[in-house]
Parts: C-alpha cells; sequence; structure tokens
C-alpha cells in the first residue's frame, strides 16, 4: 500500500480484507520530532543568531551555535560541559530525574552528564592532596605485600585426619592384626 505522501508502508500493517482504516498507517509517531525542533543551518547573521537563539529559548548574548566544522551541528548551542550534579537539587524541575525544565534546550552529548554518569562539579578535597592518599596508600600497601612474601606466616594446622583407623587397610595395612591407635591430640 501506498501513503498519501508517495511512501510505502509494510503489507503487514494493512489488513488483507475488508475496509481500508480510518487512521492513516503512514503518519508520523507521536515520539518523533517535527521539523521545527530539529536543528536548522548554521546561522551567519546577526538575524539568523537572534532567530536561532529564540528558537532555543535562549538570550542572543548567551547563545553561541556550534564551530561550522562539518559535525553537522547546525544552529544547536554550545551548552557548557557541565553534568546534572551541578544544578540545583532544591529547583522544582519539570523533570526532576534529569534535573531538566521543559523547552530548555539539553546539551548535545546530554547522556554523557546525566547523573549516573560523569561528575563535574568540584570536588571538595584537592586534587593533589587525593593524589598524595591515593600513593601513600598504594605504597604501604606494596610494602606490606612484600613483607608477607619474604617473612610468610602461616595458621598453625595439625596433621590430616582420615577415617578408617587413619585408613590403616587402604595404605596396605594386615587385616589380621589389629591396627595402631591413632591419636590426634595431647592433654
Amino acid at each position: 500500500p501506498t501513503c498519501s505522501d508517495g511512501a510505502t508502508s509494510p503489507a503487514w500493517l494493512w489488513p488483507p480484507a475488508g475496509p481500508a482504516p480510518t487512521v492513516p498507517r503512514c503518519s508520523p509517531a507521536a515520539s518523533e520530532m517535527s521539523a521545527d525542533m530539529l536543528p536548522g543551518p548554521y546561522p551567519r547573521t546577526p538575524e539568523e543568531r537572534a532567530a536561532a537563539a529564540k528558537k532555543y529559548n535562549m538570550r542572543v548574548e548567551d547563545y553561541q551555535p556550534y564551530p561550522d566544522d562539518g559535525m553537522g551541528y547546525g544552529d544547536y548551542p554550545m551548552l557548557p560541559d557541565k553534568s546534572h550534579y551541578e544544578r540545583d537539587p532544591w529547583y522544582q524541575w519539570d523533570q526532576p530525574d534529569m534535573r531538566h525544565n521543559w523547552g530548555e534546550p539539553m546539551h548535545w552529548q546530554f547522556d554523557m552528564y546525566t547523573r549516573n554518569r560523569a561528575d563535574t562539579s568540584p570536588t571538595v578535597v584537592p586534587w593533589h592532596t587525593m593524589s598524595k592518599h591515593f600513593f601513600i596508600f598504594l605504597g604501604t600497601m606494596l610494602v606490606m605485600f612484600g613483607l608477607g612474601t619474604i617473612y610468610p606466616s602461616y595458621m598453625p594446622v595439625g596433621p590430616k585426619q582420615y577415617p578408617f583407623d587413619d585408613l590403616y587397610l587402604e595404605k596396605g595395612g594386615d587385616p589380621n592384626k589389629k591396627p595402631p591407635p591413632v591419636i590426634h591430640y595431647e592433654i
């Protein structure tokens, strides 16, 4: 079957017999992005930059598109590389799990900056202090492993105990003699 726009839909979408459905099966899904939501061409003039800033609900002063280097970003705004951890957790977000409001542009690589991915927020402890503590711990553990290799210590172990009089017959003992008593303790 052919849709009104000339596209061909798979045969399994149409019933084999009976009247055609009243809803066209070739209409776009509700989850698809409309043409006005997709990035447009790279803005070359100040008027195009102002139109693109308005399209993405941004001020013209804050709007900065990705460079036109052939990667296909178009007029999409270049947002700062900040994770969602840096956004206010107490603000009433439209999407609290993403800390995102409706109509707000998302980072081009937003999936890299979600709360269960990279955290770009500043750390409480400086980097040199963290690395110093790590190398002190690593050095201490290496010294301990070296000392353990040079001076091994083992738990005290008694002789292995076997059933049936210490396997007297299995070890070749005479079945006509009584096996010697096996005692694994001292009093």
